[in-house]
């Protein structure tokens, strides 16, 4: 395993593989945000979405 660093440059890699990982990521962020379900800047207000939470009684508990 060694021998793969006297080929490539460990300097170049790492720059190499941190440019990778970063267009990677603003990619998947932009696929996500072409979505109409998961678009966060143009989508469904918080509160008005499809999938909201379950409503829960007002109950009193043993903590309040």
């Amino acid at each position: 395993m060694w021998r793969i660093w006297k080929v490539f440059d460990p300097r170049r890699v790492l720059v190499i593989q941190g440019v990778f990982l970063f267009a990677l990521a603003v990619m998947i962020h932009f696929v996500i945000l072409s979505t109409e379900r998961f678009n966060w800047f143009e989508g469904n207000p918080v509160g008005t979405s499809s999938l909201s939470a379950p409503e829960t009684s007002t109950s009193t508990t043993a903590f309040g």
